[in-house]
């Protein structure tokens, strides 16, 4: 992130940077962190957490880290009321994390 509060767009690398794809790396299950994007090389600011194994975004998302703590946290992220589109009908906001390596 860049500046807050933030809702998608320029990241560090400028308005879109490319793909960072590891053949190794791959969705199987929940709290896998990757980058949205709209297409190959699209990335900007905007990131996803998985709920639950998702195969068919192996290979088109770049993912950058998992959640190592705290999966009540996202499971109940995940039980939030969301709209016709699938997006929480309220914001969710990520106050405080925790990056270790």
């Amino acid at each position: 992130l860049i500046k807050w509060p933030c809702r998608g767009g320029a990241s560090i690398f400028g308005k879109q940077f490319e793909d960072e794809l590891h053949p190794e790396l791959k969705f199987t299950g929940a709290g896998i962190l990757a980058m949205a994007n709209a297409g190959p090389d699209t990335n900007g600011s905007q990131f996803f957490l998985t709920l639950a194994p998702t195969q068919w975004l192996d290979g088109k998302h770049s993912i950058f880290g998992r959640v190592c703590q705290g999966m009540g946290v996202l499971n109940r992220i995940g039980m939030v009321e969301t709209n016709s589109q699938d997006r929480p009908a309220d914001d969710i906001k990520i106050l405080r994390a925790n990056v270790s390596s």
